[in-house]
């Protein structure tokens, strides 16, 4: 029996997450309950979906919207026992490669999915923007974005230079501030520059959406701020995240700047200069970790998705916790589960 324990304030300990693997007394907990149509050993990805054009007629394949036949599959080991997330609202583990599901409890379940929803955006990103050099030009309304914004970690909490209102930065500069340092504002220019309004963008997302297969989404803003009065509008599931996760990997770029700890973005004519701080903790905590999405509203709660690779390097999973305070400890011991469960052949 193997407990990943937290401590938190006031010298409380609690067993924040823990898991049961032994081979003479295999016991399950915590998964009795429904798990929305997925089941908890190996699943491969249901459906094909048919090559669309994208807004530009760009010719979308059939290989970049689902997932290709893996020549190696992940198997589950004999008398391998459930995973038990017991901190998150809905967790999933999925096989990058082949689409197979290794661990799902509530990954189907609509529910709001904040900043996750940035790795969407920086997919229509990079697919309507084929120079990441070119210019953006910073307005009104995503200099007074809320949460998270360039130069303020937080709400209310600024300790470094802001967006100025005109200011010019490069795509490829504003993709680091979204992705790293999970900055709104920077999530509505990019917004802005393709589509001319938020409104606009949303319907390429969920368009993209569409041609993904996913079931369970819809997306309202390039951010994932859910829109005031409307937040049951704005949704997602851990499995359709996982699933634009996994069709993300196939753009380097992207998962280049995630896996940055720091960046430094510079305005066009070098008046600005803005420190970019990446808000994933498990960079250098996570063996193999090959990046991640954090995510936070007050109705989406602390979410997070995280990419790992086995240690030969040959096996990529995605893990996605959502509503899970105790995220980074929980998905350390996911990628531990998986690699200790499955064999691939």
């Amino acid at each position: 029996m193997k407990y990943f324990l937290s401590i938190i304030a006031g010298g409380f300990i609690l067993a924040s997450s823990f898991w049961f693997f032994q081979k003479d007394n295999c016991f399950s907990a915590f998964l009795n309950q429904e798990n929305q149509g997925d089941s908890i050993s190996s699943i491969a990805f249901e459906e094909k979906v048919k090559g669309v054009e994208s807004q530009k007629k760009k010719s979308i394949s059939l290989k970049k919207v689902a997932f290709p036949i893996a020549q190696i599959q992940p198997i589950i080991k004999k008398e391998t026992c459930d995973l038990a997330v017991p901190n998150a609202h809905a967790s999933l583990i999925l096989d990058a490669d082949s689409g197979t599901i290794l661990h799902s409890y509530k990954g189907k379940e609509r529910r709001q999915i904040a900043s996750l929803t940035k790795l969407m955006t920086a997919v229509i990103v990079i697919e309507e923007i084929s120079n990441l050099d070119e210019d953006a030009v910073v307005s009104g309304k995503a200099v007074y974005a809320e949460g998270t914004k360039v130069g303020c970690p937080r709400s209310g909490y600024c300790v470094g230079e802001r967006l100025k209102v005109g200011e010019k930065l490069s795509v490829k500069s504003l993709l680091k501030a979204m992705l790293m340092n999970s900055a709104n504002d920077a999530a509505i220019v990019l917004a802005e520059h393709i589509s001319g309004s938020q409104e606009k963008f949303a319907e390429l997302m969920n368009e993209k959406a569409k041609e993904l297969g996913l079931r369970d989404s819809h997306f309202c803003t390039p951010s994932g701020l859910e829109i005031d009065g409307r937040e049951d509008e704005c949704y997602s599931s851990a499995y359709d995240i996982a699933r634009v996760t996994a069709y993300s990997m196939q753009y380097e770029i992207i998962w280049k700047i995630l896996r940055l700890p720091e960046a430094e973005i510079i305005s066009t004519d070098g008046k600005y200069t803005h420190q970019i701080m990446n808000t994933d903790r498990l960079l250098d905590q996570l063996p193999n970790c090959l990046g991640g999405k954090t995510g936070f509203t007050p109705l989406a709660g602390r979410s997070l998705i995280t990419a790992v690779a086995d240690p030969t390097g040959k096996h990529k999973i995605i893990m996605v916790v959502l509503d899970d305070p105790y995220r980074w400890q929980d998905v350390q011991m996911m990628a531990s589960w998986a690699f200790e469960s499955y064999e691939w052949r």
